[in-house]
């Protein structure tokens, strides 16, 4: 699931379960809302992820791409090692900030997060 909410300077999604495969028919239209906000900030929290594939990954940088493409960016909120794992084999990781502040305080198995530049 996915959640999407905005501010008038960021759009922010919420991700919950899996960001795989069997989930792929919901990112086309979760593109298309965030895009359609306009925002310069699309902030991804990734607290609840319980697994992310390549497909996963690659919804995330489309997500990316698409901010730059309005000059602004793209911020990752709650990751854990290895969805950062799964973005850096994919040669994407330096598409996203990492917010290395954020603690996902009501997640009972939250993970801390390697330092990753």
């Amino acid at each position: 699931m996915i959640d999407i909410s905005a501010s008038p300077t960021s759009t922010t999604l919420v991700v919950s379960g899996d960001l795989d495969l069997a989930e792929r028919d919901q990112f086309p239209e979760v593109t298309a809302r965030v895009t359609g906000l306009r925002r310069q900030l699309v902030v991804i929290d990734m607290c609840r992820v319980t697994f992310m594939d390549s497909t996963g990954a690659a919804f995330l940088i489309s997500l990316a791409d698409s901010s730059r493409n309005r000059g602004g960016a793209a911020v990752l909120r709650g990751a854990d090692a290895r969805d950062l794992f799964v973005l850096e084999v994919c040669g994407a990781l330096e598409l996203f900030r990492i917010d290395r502040d954020h603690r996902c305080d009501d997640v009972p198995d939250a993970v801390e997060e390697p330092s990753i530049v």
